[in-house]
């Protein structure tokens, strides 16, 4: 994890350097800058992940760096100081930390391990986000249905058909698969209620039109689909589906 110390005293630099290499079970690759403007700059190149950034320096106090960098702020801010007027001033700035000079090592870890906390919560937040974003995209076209070794996202264009079995839920698959799922109808009605070429042909079935080959009227309404199973339809949905064979291939 990259550190950078911007400080305009040399030994100031030089002793926190040191003190931070030498911070058990922490792996800090460390730079320097003598001013804000050069500080400025390294940040920009190196993209650190702490800031340790003295107040009290010539040209441009430490408390201006947002003057200079544009949000998002990427790396979380210690500031240090010979002065602990500037407390407040500092926390208003969304510091982690304060440390006064000269600088105490218990404190510095502390401070340290503040940070790396809250880094660390931020990658996971931004990683589930990502997953998140991923899996909305996944469910544009395709359905999560919940297998016993995990879960199978399947593209809306390879189901043929659900059938109710009691509080469970048949799928079948265009490859000639069967998945029985722990979910009643009605919740695989509900995510597809959007999609057109779903249709409710019956209280124990939601089938793909794209796979429905003929609606025969022997042995009453059925639906034939392309793996050759009949279907019953509802004499209450009949229309229903007429219309919207109608509307869809018109």
């Amino acid at each position: 994890m990259k550190a950078i110390i911007i400080d305009d005293e040399p030994r100031a630099r030089n002793l926190l350097e040191k003190m931070l290499i030498d911070i058990e079970d922490v792996s800090l690759e460390v730079f320097t800058a003598k001013n804000l403007l050069e500080g400025v700059e390294l940040i920009e190149k190196e993209q650190p992940k702490i800031v340790f950034l003295d107040i009290e320096m010539p040209e441009h106090s430490g408390l201006e760096i947002f003057n200079f960098i544009k949000p998002p702020i990427n790396f979380k801010i210690i500031f240090t100081t010979a002065y602990n007027q500037y407390a407040i001033e500092a926390f208003k700035q969304n510091a982690v930390d304060y440390l006064l000079k000269p600088i105490d090592i218990d404190e510095l870890e502390k401070a340290v391990q503040k940070a790396q906390k809250l880094i660390s919560s931020e990658r996971l937040t931004n990683q589930i986000e990502d997953l998140s974003k991923a899996l909305q995209k996944i469910a544009i076209n395709k359905i999560a249905l919940e297998v016993p070794k995990g879960i199978l996202f399947v593209a809306h264009d390879d189901i043929l058909y659900f059938e109710a079995d009691g509080m469970y839920t048949n799928v079948f698959l265009k490859n000639g698969d069967k998945k029985l799922i722990c979910k009643p109808l009605k919740i695989f009605v509900e995510q597809l209620q959007e999609e057109s070429l779903f249709f409710k042909c019956h209280r124990s079935y939601l089938v793909n039109l794209q796979y429905v080959v003929e609606f025969s009227r022997k042995d009453g309404d059925q639906l034939i689909m392309s793996n050759q199973k009949s279907v019953p339809i509802s004499k209450s949905n009949k229309e229903s589906f007429l219309k919207v064979v109608q509307q869809i291939f018109g």
